[in-house]
């Protein structure tokens, strides 16, 4: 008889397909779990209070549940700062998910942003860009094959490392300093990933030096100004494409 079925411990050497499939069916199933996932499809992370409220649970049970999805291999854990968020372990699962919801016949809530639009537009997070323009930009490099993720990190390929050497930023250099190179940030507004490390500092310090971007002196908000956003776009071989509207600002 099957070990895993006899009741053994299912094991990488005998846990079968049939079983895995079901242990996984089982996480899903439960409605507080399946509400938590299912708020998630939208590609947005949050964090263990928010989806308990998602679920209409207490914070401790929460918890609970969301260890079970994570063990099961559905959620992953993102650190930020003293919070934790979640998010959908990847593709796969999104399209597992959106699947049943099919079959379900249900539609998603789709996420809405609460943070003031002057920061949730451009804004720097430490040392380099954030906001929506941000996520848009670091959205750009990996569908250009510039970055690629790599175990919670980015690696610069070998087209990116070109494009962003063309640009003036010396990639040897920011390699050489005792930080990360470069990460994917999660920001806090859209609870989506933006460039951060070296690279992404390097990369808000040519903005500002280019005037692409302006900072604010009494805030962490980016104004971008019409020209300086054409020029932009141009740099990084998004000519043509739309980005987030952003507050107005006069040259300087």
């Amino acid at each position: 008889m099957d070990a895993a079925r006899a009741g053994a411990p299912a094991t990488a050497t005998n846990i079968t397909a049939d079983d895995r499939l079901a242990r996984i069916a089982a996480a899903i199933a439960e409605p507080a779990r399946a509400r938590m996932l299912c708020s998630l499809l939208d590609g947005h992370a949050r964090t263990s209070t928010e989806l308990s409220v998602v679920a209409g649970i207490g914070p401790s049970t929460a918890s609970a549940h969301l260890a079970r999805l994570h063990d099961e291999g559905l959620l992953r854990q993102l650190a930020q700062g003293r919070h934790r968020y979640y998010s959908l372990a990847g593709g796969d699962v999104a399209a597992a998910l959106e699947a049943l919801l099919v079959v379900a016949g249900v539609q998603r809530t789709p996420f809405v942003a609460t943070a003031p639009d002057r920061l949730r537009e451009a804004r720097t997070c430490y040392d380099h860009m954030a906001g929506a323009l941000a996520v848009l930009l670091n959205d750009h490099f990996l569908a250009a094959g510039w970055l690629v993720e790599d175990e919670g990190a980015y690696l610069l390929s070998a087209a990116g490392e070109e494009r962003f050497a063309a640009l003036g930023l010396d990639i040897a250099a920011l390699r050489g300093q005792r930080r990360r190179f470069a990460c994917p940030c999660l920001d806090w507004s859209e609870r989506r990933q933006h460039l951060g490390g070296a690279l992404g500092a390097a990369l808000l310090r040519l903005a500002l030096h280019k005037g692409w971007v302006e900072q604010d002196l009494d805030s962490r908000a980016l104004g971008v100004p019409a020209q300086g956003r054409r020029r932009m776009l141009a740099a990084l071989g998004m000519a043509g494409k739309s980005t987030p509207k952003v507050r107005a600002v006069s040259p300087t």
